[in-house]
């Protein structure tokens, strides 16, 4: 079971609550929550549809820009050590620290695919 849904660029989460008999997610990737929910799988992907296409419309009409996820850049938060490693590495493999990261999250996101 693929526990995200995609429409127009945007990432949603799936979750169920067995409690309210619910299906229901956010857009996930961007600091506007944007939800959504549903009976079934149908009604699920027809109010993140909906969700997606409200946001853009409100952004559209107050004139600003709509937040985009996944644009290729993020920051993160390691150790120093780690980072210190890790800048090391790239320099005998006779790479930027970018590169290194950027292979090295390839390879683990391949490994798990």
């Amino acid at each position: 079971m693929n526990n995200t849904i995609e429409y127009r660029g945007y990432l949603g989460s799936v979750e169920f609550s067995e409690a309210d008999a619910l299906f229901y997610g956010q857009v996930m990737g961007i600091r506007a929550l944007i939800s959504y929910e549903g009976e079934n799988a149908h009604d699920l992907v027809t109010d993140f549809h909906g969700a997606v296409d409200d946001y853009l419309a409100l952004c559209a009409a107050e004139g600003i820009e709509p937040e985009r996820a996944c644009q290729g850049s993020f920051n993160i938060r390691i150790s120093p050590e780690l980072h210190r490693q890790a800048m090391i590495t790239a320099a005998a493999r006779q790479m930027s620290l970018n590169s290194f990261v950027e292979q090295s999250i390839a390879q683990a996101v391949l490994a798990n695919g």
